[in-house]
């Protein structure tokens, strides 16, 4: 077995991990310029909002890079503001997650970073803050003093079992389903000791929240978005972008944020239906970033350049599918390396072809009939007959159909997802 080939592709394995760029030394090594006119626009909403106590919707697609580019617009925007940056999948678990956790996730965030940055917050207050966080989560007192001694904090000790321990987090919601207020008045005061003491505005961002189920989502911005909104400091939510089409809910969010939504929009390979000509040539920018995120992650000699340029093809521009079939690519050539220790091994197009039909019959295990009546009206007018049910906004959700945007916005079918549907005979 060639050990230098073995370890060549277990380093792009490594490097194709569906993880967002939010480590410093990850950025450097595999960032890729794009999505700058979002950073603008976030920066825009965050510095001249007429309050300073505004809050954003980020929405895009699961996959679009959104995580990356909050993790950079945090860094670009650190030096102006005390910025909490944290995913709510990393501090609650996302089965569990509801508005009242998600509140107190916050407070107990700005505490964390506070230490973390040791901000010189009033001895007094901060006592008074930690005894508050030990009462809500039934903390002994003696917890505190013994936390205080070793090198865990009592917030760093109430974080790890507001993540793994059910019961807390039932207990506060408990306590504070009926006194939000109570709470939103804690986080309040928070953030007032850390913008006396730091002299810069708190500006929380909240990652994730786009990644729970529809019905989660709905339940807290739908019913609970008032509740959101009420913190007296700078906040960015992230939703899915399927959310934003549900009747009821977009006005709803709208009204509340002041229309404060900003769209992250899939990288758009082909104008609207030239895909479907014969020999149709993909937008050179958009088709060289994805290439160039695949150069800096698969050594070239790993590689064959047509099917690096297929990969791109077939992701329909959304980064998350680029990186999950060149990971899949990686896994089956990392087989065939310990199968056939003394072959070649490279992308090449059969690989590719067995990566795609791997993922393509993921796609179709949950299909049905009404399903693949929606993605064939999909694919055939560039939207479904009603974009407000359920039914589609699953799939809009699960990125069998992707959303992308002109002067209107229009949907298309993932190209991967559009081999079934010929498979079926529906086009």
């Amino acid at each position: 077995m060639s050990k230098d080939l073995l370890k060549s592709f277990q380093e792009a394995y490594r490097n194709l991990e569906l993880l967002p760029l939010s480590q410093e030394k990850d950025l450097k090594q595999f960032r890729v310029e794009y999505g700058g006119d979002t950073i603008d626009e976030l920066e825009q909403l965050v510095e001249d909002s007429p309050s300073n106590d505004g809050k954003i919707i980020f929405t895009g697609h699961r996959g679009c890079g959104k995580s990356t580019l909050l993790a950079e617009f945090s860094r670009n925007i650190h030096d102006r503001y005390f910025v909490v940056f944290f995913s709510i999948a990393e501090t609650i678990e996302m089965s569990d997650v509801n508005h009242i956790n998600i509140l107190f996730a916050i407070g107990l965030n700005l505490m964390l970073e506070a230490e973390a940055r040791q901000v010189n917050i009033p001895q007094s207050t901060k006592d008074a803050l930690e005894k508050w966080f030990a009462t809500r989560t039934r903390t002994e007192e003696k917890s505190i003093q013994a936390e205080a001694t070793n090198e865990n904090s009592i917030f760093k000790s109430i974080s790890t079992k507001l993540k793994v321990d059910s019961t807390i987090r039932y207990e506060i919601k408990q306590e504070f389903e009926r006194k939000v207020s109570e709470l939103v008045a804690q986080l309040n005061i928070i953030a007032a000791a850390i913008q006396i003491a730091y002299k810069k505005d708190v500006l929380v961002i909240i990652d994730d929240l786009d990644k729970l189920d529809l019905s989660v989502v709905n339940t807290i911005y739908k019913d609970n978005i008032k509740a959101l909104c009420l913190p007296g400091f700078r906040i960015i939510y992230t939703i899915p972008i399927a959310a934003l089409r549900e009747t009821a809910l977009k006005p709803i969010i709208e009204n509340e944020t002041n229309d404060q939504v900003v769209v992250m929009p899939v990288l758009k390979l082909f104008p609207k239906g030239e895909s479907r000509q014969p020999n149709a040539q993909p937008r050179q920018e958009t088709f060289d970033i994805l290439c160039e995120i695949l150069q800096k992650r698969i050594q070239q000699e790993l590689i064959e350049p047509q099917t690096a340029q297929k990969i791109a093809l077939n992701s329909g521009g959304v980064l998350r599918e680029l990186i999950r079939i060149a990971n899949e690519c990686c896994r089956i050539c990392l087989r065939l390396i310990r199968r056939q220790p003394d072959e070649a091994v490279m992308i090449n197009a059969d690989i590719l072809d067995q990566a795609i039909n791997h993922i393509r019959n993921d796609f179709a295990l949950p299909l049905g009939s009404a399903e693949y009546k929606i993605l064939q009206t999909t694919y055939q007018n560039f939207k479904p007959e009603d974009p407000k049910a359920q039914e589609f906004l699953d799939l809009l959700h699960g990125l069998y159909v992707l959303e992308y945007r002109n002067n209107k916005n229009w949907y298309d079918v993932h190209p991967i997802v559009v081999e079934l549907l010929r498979d079926e005979d529906l086009i």
